[in-house]
């Protein structure tokens, strides 16, 4: 061990990685010699700890080229930001005005912007942040319904990301489930007939991740307000998806939005920064004063805030919904959604990568379909287009192209691999060079 560290090699992987971390990978090396009982140079055994420094050092949370199609991909941290966006939360990363109000050297809240701009875009009394919709959820519960029931319609009781369900949700927050109608029908007259005194809240949940079709039947937002407003009870709608208007993607299916949900009279809305908002992972609530009030005396916001990074990149997201006549060219992911196929196409073509021909690969630009992701539209998909790579391998291609620098994901169906130009937006240049040097590299 001495030797491998005083070696010339050594000293050098020792100046780039520390000391201690190459002692410790030459010995995994040495380890690995002994078990298969073969004798190793000392050359082999500082290359075998050179990779596994290199692997060791290389940042799981790294940037990447999205190739899927997915444009709200969960597995790729769903919407990706505006430059605004970028640019807010890295300069927050510095010290910043979290909770100082700068005009009069106090302490201030480090909810009260992104709270005054979510109430100016939505027309909502009131609103506050926390770290994820699911908290947002299980805050709004805790505060209304701990002790008590929450009505939810059986048709409602959705697992969302991670194996998370919302019975489980509620029970967590400290409140019991009340379970109410079918499946695939759930009437009025069910909620009616299950409120009682220990009832303190209706929670409306969007399944946002897949649809009931056929014979199904729920009431209407309106109509459970009606309910709650004659019987007391507050109605929570959780949007999830976070639309904020309809109007924003236009030809696409129903997809409840925040505003629609506040104009029907829910007491609190809830939904997810970082989806169709286009913003980072944040849970979002607003609605009536009295209600957010209490959310945001509640001591579990504590655990749940946003941290001073998030919440700079919030504030620069909800200020690009200020103009709406340009938030869908200047929020990435409803541009996204929103380009043509004809679009892309062009795109694509203008950026076709050249590849070797002695390398067996024949890159088309072809038409293939988008998904929306992230839990909005289930079923829905969108024309696109992008490239298709046949002559090689595509499990092969896709492997090389997720460990390239930067990495590209793509999709592999059938005997091509498919790299789609909805999903790269202005990275298609990289994206490009990309699979050709992923192309270059296999045997």
């Amino acid at each position: 061990m001495d030797r491998l560290l005083g070696s010339p090699d050594g000293v050098d992987l020792a100046r780039v990685h520390g000391r201690k971390p190459l002692k410790d990978a030459l010995g995994r090396a040495l380890a690995a010699v002994r078990s298969r009982q073969m004798p190793a140079a000392a050359g082999e055994l500082l290359r075998h700890a050179r990779l596994d420094l290199e692997a060791r050092s290389r940042m799981w949370v790294a940037p990447v080229l999205n190739g899927t199609g997915v444009v709200l991909h969960t597995n790729l941290g769903r919407a990706p930001l505006a430059p605004e966006a970028r640019r807010a939360m890295y300069e927050a990363a510095r010290y910043a005005s979290v909770e100082m109000d700068l005009d009069t050297g106090t302490r201030g809240s480090r909810q009260a912007r992104c709270a005054t701009l979510v109430t100016e875009i939505t027309d909502a009394d009131s609103a506050l942040v926390t770290n994820n919709n699911a908290a947002a959820v299980a805050l709004a519960v805790n505060e209304l319904a701990a002790g008590r029931r929450v009505l939810v319609s059986r048709g409602e009781l959705v697992e969302i990301g991670g194996s998370f369900r919302i019975p489980d949700v509620i029970r967590a927050a400290g409140a019991e489930l009340g379970e109410v109608g079918t499946t695939n029908r759930t009437r009025l007259a069910d909620y009616a007939e299950a409120v009682d005194g220990n009832v303190a809240m209706i929670l409306r949940i969007h399944p946002s991740n897949y649809r009931v079709k056929g014979f199904a039947s729920r009431p209407t937002l309106s109509e459970l307000v009606a309910l709650g407003r004659d019987r007391g009870i507050p109605v929570v709608h959780d949007v999830g998806s976070g639309l904020i208007a309809g109007e924003y993607l236009p030809g696409f299916p129903h997809e409840p939005s925040v505003v629609d949900s506040l104009r029907a009279g829910a007491d609190l809305v809830t939904w997810s920064g970082d989806k169709l908002m286009g913003g980072p992972q944040a849970g979002i609530v607003a609605g009536r004063t009295d209600l957010v009030a209490r959310l945001g005396k509640n001591h579990l916001l504590r655990g749940l805030r946003p941290d001073k990074t998030t919440l700079a990149a919030l504030e620069a997201t909800l200020n690009l919904y200020r103009d709406p006549d340009r938030v869908t060219e200047r929020v990435p992911a409803l541009r996204m959604l929103s380009e043509t196929a004809e679009q892309l196409e062009a795109r694509a073509a203008a950026h076709l990568p050249e590849l070797p021909p002695d390398t067996g690969a024949v890159v088309t630009v072809e038409r293939t379909r988008a998904l929306p992701g992230g839990g909005s539209f289930p079923g829905h998909e969108i024309e696109s287009a992008g490239w298709a790579v046949r002559g090689i391998p595509p499990s092969a291609l896709a492997e090389a192209c997720r460990r390239g620098t930067p990495p590209l994901v793509a999709r592999v169906s059938g005997e091509a691999l498919f790299v789609d130009a909805r999903t790269l937006g202005e990275q298609i240049g990289e994206a490009a060079a990309a699979l050709r040097a992923a192309v270059v590299s296999l045997p």
